[in-house]
C-alpha cells in the first residue's frame, strides 16, 4: 500500500513539473506529458483505495489517511474529465499540485484504521461517499476556475496583458467551464446528500439529527443552489458567478475541515488523526 501511495504522489508532482514548465515555455509535449503523468498517478490512486477495499471489505474512509487518498483521486478524475472536454491546458498548474499537496498530507498521517460504529457497508453508503466527494471535487476546481477568471478580468481591465494574459483562458471559456463544473458539482452533492440521509436512518434511525456536518453540508448545498438559480434567473456570470465560485469553495473547505476538526458528530470518526 505505502509503494501505491509512493508512486502516486510522484506521478503527481511529476505532472505538476510538467504543467509549471508549460506554463513558462509553452511547448505543447509539455502538457501532454503533465496530463499523461497526472493519468498514470491516477491509476495508482486508484489501485491505492482498491487494495484498501479488498483489504477491509468496506469503502476505505475509516480514517483521515484514507479519505485524504479519496479526495485526491475524485480532484484528478475530475479534472482529468474536464480537461478532455475544455482543453483547460493552463489548468492543470491548480489540479496537479492541489492532488499532490494533498496525497503527501494523507501519506503523513495515520493509516491506522478506526473502529467505526455502527457503520453498515451497503450500496447506500458506497453511493453517498463517491457521489460527495465527486461533487466536492467538481466545486473545488469550479473554485480555482474562479480566481482564474478574476485574474484574468484585471488584467484587462488593467490593459496589461502580460505573464497571466497571453496564458490564461479566455474569460468566456472559463466562465463556461466554471458554470459546468458547479452543474457536476451540484448534482452530485444532491446524489450525496439524497443517499446519505437514507443511511442515515438505515443507521440512526432517522433522516435528519441536526449533525455539523449535515448542517454545513445543507448550507453549502444552498450557496450553490443560489449561485446556479441567480446564472439562470438573473443572469449571474462572470466575476459574479467566480465570486461566488469562491465563496462556495470557502464554504465547501470548512464543511470539510473545520467541522470535522472542530465541532464533534457522526463524521468526525471518518477524519480522525
Amino acid at each position: 500500500m505505502e509503494i501505491v501511495i509512493i508512486a502516486t504522489i510522484f506521478f503527481y508532482l511529476m505532472s505538476t513539473a510538467g504543467y509549471f514548465a508549460y506554463l513558462f515555455l509553452q511547448k505543447n509535449y509539455l502538457n501532454r506529458a503533465g496530463y499523461f503523468l497526472l493519468i498514470a498517478g491516477f491509476l495508482c490512486n486508484s489501485a491505492a483505495i482498491f487494495y484498501g477495499f479488498l483489504k477491509s471489505g468496506q469503502i476505505p474512509v475509516h480514517n483521515l489517511h484514507e479519505t485524504l487518498v479519496i479526495v485526491g483521486w475524485s480532484i484528478t478524475g475530475v479534472f482529468i474529465i474536464f480537461q478532455y472536454k475544455f482543453n483547460l491546458r493552463i489548468f492543470g498548474i491548480y489540479a496537479a499540485p492541489l492532488a499532490a499537496i494533498v496525497m503527501v498530507f494523507a501519506s503523513q498521517v495515520s493509516s491506522e484504521p478506526v473502529q467505526i460504529k455502527n457503520i453498515v457497508n451497503n450500496f447506500w453508503l458506497i453511493f453517498h461517499i463517491v457521489s460527495i466527494f465527486i461533487g466536492e471535487a467538481s466545486f473545488v476546481l469550479a473554485g480555482g476556475l474562479g480566481f482564474m477568471y478574476l485574474a484574468q478580468e484585471h488584467a484587462i481591465k488593467a490593459k496589461k496583458h502580460g505573464f497571466f494574459f497571453r496564458r490564461l483562458p479566455s474569460l468566456e471559456l472559463l466562465d463556461t467551464a466554471g458554470y459546468n463544473c458547479i452543474v457536476v458539482g451540484f448534482t452530485m452533492l444532491t446524489i450525496g446528500l439524497a443517499t446519505g440521509l437514507v443511511y442515515a436512518e438505515m443507521v440512526w434511525g432517522r433522516f435528519w439529527s441536526w449533525d455539523p456536518k449535515e448542517v454545513w453540508s445543507a448550507i453549502t448545498w444552498l450557496l450553490y443552489a443560489a449561485l446556479l438559480h441567480g446564472r439562470l434567473t438573473a443572469g449571474w456570470r462572470g466575476r459574479k458567478a467566480a465570486i461566488m465560485a469562491i465563496v462556495g469553495l470557502a464554504a465547501l473547505l470548512f464543511t470539510f475541515f473545520g467541522v470535522n476538526f472542530f465541532l464533534k458528530g457522526h463524521h468526525g470518526e471518518f477524519t480522525r488523526l
